[in-house]
Formats: C-alpha cells, structure tokens, sequence
C-alpha cells in the first residue's frame, strides 16, 4: 500500500457509528419533508416519521448507550462524545422538521382546506363550541394529579401527552390561608419545586387518548367568504391548557407546559420462565411505563414546570428537547382523513397475473416457483394462500412463524377457521417483537381459543424468520407449499413497504422448511439443510463463506461482483469481509437504507464499494444478496440484515431463488438500484450523504417507478394474452 493510503488509513475510521448513522437515515427521510414540490400531506407523512423515529430512537438505543458501560465503540467515539454528537444532530434535525412543519405545512394544508386553529386563532363562537365540548367530553374523563413534596412523581407514562399546571391559591378564608402557607411550606422544601416560590404547586394531567387529538369545529357565522369551505380544527391538549381551571377550583393557574417522555424500552422478557411466558411478557409491557426516563419533549412553556419535573425525573438539561409545534405529530397526521387532493396521487397496486381469482393457488405453484414483489403487487395471494388453506379440505396442516401482524389481521382469522374446521395448525408467535408485544399477546390467546398450537418463540433468541408451510393431500401423499417472505405477514405493512416473497413447492425447500419449524417447536438439534440457511447456526458462516469465495475468485481480468440490499449494514465482520472482498478488486454495490457501518471509498481498503440509499415513495425493506460467482452465479432473499443482533441472535432466515427467470428478473431489478438518480443517496468516504441528479443530458431514472411501471405491464400483458416478464413466472400449459 502506497504512503498515501496508508495516510489515509490512518485518520479514517474502519466504521461508521451505528447510532449517527441512524440519525443521518431520518436527515435524508427529513429532506423527503423538506421538498416543497410534494404536496403539503406527504411532506406532513415524511416530517412525521423523523419525529416518531426518534421517539423509538430514545427508548432503545439512547436508553441503552445511558446504561452502558462500553466507553468506546467500533468508530472509535467515546461515551461523552457520541452523547453530544447525538444532541446536536437530533436537535438540529428535530428544528428543521417542526420549522417545515408550522412554517410551510400547516400553512399549505390551511389553504387546502383542512385548518388547526390554535387558541389564539378561535373566534368568539368556536371558543363557546369547544368550552362547551370540553366541559361535556373531556372534563369527566380527566384526573388531574398533584406534585407531592417527600413522594416519587405521579406516573408519567411513555410516549403519552401531559399538561402540566403551575398554580397559586387564590385569595381565600382566613382558615383556608392557614391550609395553603402549610402547603407553601411544605412545596418550598423539596427539590421537585426548587425554582417554586411561597405557594406556587404543580398538577399534571395526562391527555386523555379518547376522543380523538383532533376535533372538528362547526362552521362558523363570522367566517369570511374565502373560509367557508375549509375544515377546521382544534387540539385536545389546547382545551386541556385553556379550561385547565375546571380542575383546580380556588386556584390560579400561572403558567403550563405540554409534554411527553421517552423512557427505556431496551430490556428483556425473564427468558427462564416458560411455564408463564405470557404473563411475564405483560410484566415486561407494564415495567416500560415506569423504566427509566430517557428525554422529556415539550412544547414551549412555562420553564418552572420544565425544571422541576426534570429535577422529580432525574435529567439533565441536555436531556430536555422543546419543540415549537404539537408534540407526536405523527398522531395528527394518522387522524387526518379524505383531503386527497392534499396527497400525492396513490400509486396503483397490480394484480399477480399467476394468480387469477378463480382458480386455487396450489396448481400454479405446483408448476412453477412465484415471485411477489410487493406493494408494486397486491398482497392478496398472500391472504389467499392463508384462507385456501383454511377452507380447502385436502389441506391437513399449516405451520407459520408470525412476528409483526396487523390489528385487525385476516391471516389470523384464516388459521383461527383452519384450527376449527379440524386441521393442524401450529403458529410460532414471537412475543417479543418490540412495541408489538400487547397486539401479539392478544392475536396469540385469540389462537390459542380456536384450538391452535401456539408456540411463544426461543429463549434468548428472537424468531425473526418469516415462513409458512402448508401440508395438502394430492394422489394419496402429502404435498408441501412454501411461502418464504423478506418481510412480515402484515396486510397494512404491505401496502406500504417493498418487499419480496416467494411461492414454490419444491421437495427440497419444503423439506428443510419442516426441519426449521422442528427446530423451532421441538426437541430436535440443529439439522444441516440443503436449501435454506437459518441464523443464529449458519447464515453468518454462510454470508461470510459467499465473500471469501468471490474474493478468491476475482482477478484483474475478471473482477468479482457483488451486489446487496439491506435495511442496515452494522456487523464488523461482514463488513472487514467486503473491506477485503474491495482490495481484491471485487465491484460492491451495496444499497442500504438505514444504518451504515462500512466506510467506502477509501483507497487501498474500500475503493471498490459504492453504497447507495434510496429514499422514497414506499419504505425499501426487501434483503437481497448477489454473487457473481466467476458466471455461476446465485442469488439469496432474506428475512435479515447483515448486523450482530440478526446474526447472532435472531432466527433469521435465508434462502436461494434457482428458477433462471426469476433470478434473472432479480438480478435485473438489483441492477436498477444502481442506475437511480431520482431518490438515491450516495455515501463518501466522510460520511456524508449526497442526494444523487443526473449528469447533464442523462435521462431521470427512479427506481421505484422502474418497478411499478414492470407491475403495470405485467399485468396489461396477462390481460391481453401477451408474453410475460419481470416478477411473472412463464408456466407451462395445465395438463388436461
């Protein structure tokens, strides 16, 4: 290696930092928010994932770093400096999102018809409506509790809004004084009301979550002409903060502050109690609303109330983040329905030409093997492949791994009528999906009822894996369908996040798919398999093995190739493996969406690795990894991500697409991630990120439209009988 490299080596680290890698993926969603060509909803969608990421970002990782006692970390920062570098970008980013917000948002929505009037925006009339709605739905659903000298703070729960009240008594009855300068005593002494003068008190009331954040104001007689037809609204934390006197008779309210907490969600169910793993998951769900506090969020405010219940909370000033707008704006935006002409226009989801709606599903996988690229296609033959199971009486049995479902899910309703109709069904429910834990507590009993068999994951391992298996009787033997998928078996998720799965029946899938679910529901050791390769026993072996294979196979006359898609990119063996992979002259192409540990560009180490992220209408959440392999080339789809925690300690699974179409349509699509320069990202060197254009005379290319466009197509060309192609498989004519 040349002096220069060398150089160059040594002041730049071999790793990114996990945690402000994460803050740079929200900047770059953030700048989606930013642009003023969306529409004013969109940008509201985008503004709003920055703040609800962070939210979640405070509860683990922030949580986690607080109790660590690792001082230093694979980027070389130390505890006190990643901290402050942590502050000031999530600061900074947090300002930009809620200037955007007031500034340019609210605004443009206002126009469009939909108006959050704020108190000092209410006429005389809309005053009287809320005091009115307030008094009769709201006031009887409030408890309003006191800050307590020698006492712990009143519950402040996770994530939820609260209104604090700085109060003074009024002037009263002599034995009423007496009563209140025994308080005043009393409040003056204790730390929680250091900044508090003689009589002045606190109360915190929690925002109640019913009726909805938003209430709709009636129209209005004083309204001028060009308002007449715009909607308008007003916040329940408003009216809390303006009526607050209902609640605190013979008292005067001198100053208030809206506010929430981010406590720590980073610890762990008790693995050793099996015979009661529900219920020691339900402990864990309550803990989290007392665990340590991690940040206070608040509005602007009266600063008293501020202090002094970050002095009850224990945090430090640089734990404190004000925000100039409506905390958990991402609940507002959830609660905003119709004004269409405010969004961007939906993209269309298309129908799998495989699948026609009246024919069953298990011939045409029985055919051939199937792709599903979703939300570019409906995630109906999904559903479908559940419910045919549940009401086809040659189906004997259904095994499936569930880790994140909808609320409301029809694959829960499918092998509920499964279960009852007498078949074996066997759900592998992780429990300790986080934030996801109550709903998947809830869907589990409600299988249980019916009569399936519910198996609550592994101790001390997460089943992160997402596989059905469905055992159907054909000619006097048992024949086994597969569903493998990179993401969850989520309705709502799919329509929303880029995905890819895969239907086959091939003997050799199917027989390692019920070696997994054994594995997984039994007593059986760890089984080698043919096909599919699971985490924690054999995917990072694999995935490294895969690296060495094309470093070694590389040359200067023919360079290796390697092309990968991931969510986060963090384990610093995969990454010290493409480090190498790079200085035998493979080409890398990584497309990452989130956290990126690997430093490209480096000369003499990472020159060779491109990573992109791209940024746009769906969320990229599919897991692909490509190896050229000297012309031999393969090609794997996985549920994980190429970081410890997947792993290591995940049961993660990875698995092969051998049909030639469909790996050629892959591989072709994978490619079209190296061509975006629309809504990609480029990664330097120093860690920056640089929204990619075009060069001069280059034509507009983006990649989530190149899908959609295929979809589209697709589809067309199975509707007028013409030759297939992209995630379409060409099946041979059925047998008469």
């Amino acid at each position: 290696m040349s002096d220069q490299n060398q150089s160059i080596k040594d002041v730049t680290p071999l790793f990114f930092n996990r945690e402000l890698s994460w803050i740079d993926f929200n900047e770059r969603v953030l700048c989606e928010g930013l642009r003023q060509d969306l529409p004013p909803l969109e940008r509201f969608r985008f503004l709003s994932i920055v703040s609800s990421n962070f939210d979640e970002f405070f509860m683990v990782r922030v949580a986690a770093l607080k109790r660590s006692e690792n001082e230093n970390d694979p980027s070389g920062l130390k505890k006190n400096e990643l901290h402050e570098s942590i502050n000031q970008k999530v600061r900074s980013i947090s300002s930009r999102a809620y200037i955007a917000l007031m500034n340019e948002v609210f605004p443009s929505l206002a126009q469009g018809g939909f108006c959050l009037k704020r108190p000092n925006e209410w006429t005389g009339s809309q005053r009287n409506f809320l005091e009115s709605y307030f008094a009769r739905e709201i006031f009887p659903l409030i408890t309003p509790l006191r800050v307590s000298e020698n006492e712990n703070l009143p519950l402040i729960e996770n994530h939820s809004l609260h209104a604090g009240f700085l109060l003074e008594p009024e002037t009263a009855t002599p034995e009423q004084r007496l009563s209140e300068l025994h308080s005043a005593e009393l409040h003056s002494a204790e730390s929680h009301s250091a900044d508090l003068q003689s009589g002045e008190i606190i109360s915190i009331i929690r925002i109640p979550q019913t009726p909805d954040r938003i209430v709709l104001l009636p129209d209005d007689t004083d309204m001028h002409e060009e308002e007449i037809n715009q909607s308008y609204y007003a916040l329940l934390e408003d009216m809390v903060e303006t009526w607050g006197e209902y609640f605190f008779p013979g008292y005067k309210i001198t100053g208030t502050l809206i506010f929430k907490l981010n406590r720590d969600a980073d610890f762990s169910v008790d693995e050793q109690r099996d015979e009661d793993f529900i219920e020691a998951m339900a402990e864990v769900l309550e803990v989290r609303e007392r665990a340590m506090p991690v940040r206070m969020v608040y509005s602007p405010g009266n600063k008293k109330i501020r202090d002094c219940l970050a002095s009850g909370l224990g945090l430090a000033e640089n734990d404190l983040f004000e925000l100039p707008g409506p905390l958990n704006p991402e609940k507002i935006y959830e609660l905003i329905k119709g004004f269409d002409h405010l969004r961007e226009k939906p993209w269309k989801i298309y129908p799998h030409p495989a699948f026609p709606e009246d024919e069953p599903l298990w011939e045409k996988i029985s055919q051939n093997d199937i792709l599903l690229h979703l939300p570019y296609q409906s995630f109906d033959p999904v559903l479908r492949f559940f419910q045919e199971a549940a009401s086809d009486p040659s189906v004997a049995a259904i095994k499936t791994a569930l880790y994140r479902t909808s609320g409301d899910s029809p694959i829960i309703r499918a092998l509920e009528q499964a279960s009852l109709a007498g078949k074996h069904v066997t759900a592998v429910v992780e429990l300790k999906a986080r934030f996801d834990e109550g709903r998947n507590i809830s869907w589990a009993h409600r299988l249980e009822k019916a009569g399936v068999i519910v198996v609550y994951g592994l101790a001390r391992l997460k089943i992160h894996a997402k596989i059905t298996l469905v055992m159907r009787k054909e000619y006097g033997r048992i024949k086994r369908y597969v569903h493998l998928s990179t993401g969850n078996y989520n309705d709502k998720t799919a329509k929303l996040y880029e995905d890819i799965s895969l239907f086959t029946a091939r003997d050799d899938i199917a027989f390692d798919a019920g070696l997994l679910f054994n594995m997984i529901t039994g007593y059986s050791a760890v089984q080698p398999m043919g096909r599919l390769v699971i985490a924690p026993t054999a995917l990072k072996r694999k995935l490294l093995e895969l690296l060495k294979r094309e470093t070694n196979r590389s040359s200067p006359e023919s360079p290796g190739n390697i092309m990968a898609k991931m969510n986060s990119l963090a384990d610093p063996d995969i990454i010290n493996a493409f480090y190498r992979a790079s200085q035998a002259g493979v080409n890398i192409f990584l497309s990452v969406r989130g956290v990126c540990m690997l430093v490209p560009g480096i000369p003499g180490l990472s020159e060779n690795i491109r990573v992109v992220s791209v940024i746009d209408h769906y969320l990229e959440h599919s897991r692909i990894y490509y190896f050229a392999n000297a012309g031999a080339d393969e090609l794997y789809l996985a549920s994980a991500d190429l970081m410890p925690r997947n792993l290591e300690r995940r049961v993660e699974l990875m698995f092969p697409v051998l049909q030639e179409t469909l790996r050629k349509s892959i591989i072709e699509g994978l490619s079209a991630y190296t061509r975006d320069n629309s809504q990609a990202w480029l990664l330097g060197p120093d860690g920056s990120w640089k929204k990619i254009a075009p060069d001069k005379g280059e034509d507009v290319f983006r990649v989530q439209t190149f899908f959609h466009t295929r979809a589209e197509k697709a589809a067309d060309e199975e509707r007028h009988g013409a030759s297939r192609s992209g995630f379409i498989v060409r099946r041979s004519p059925q047998s008469k």
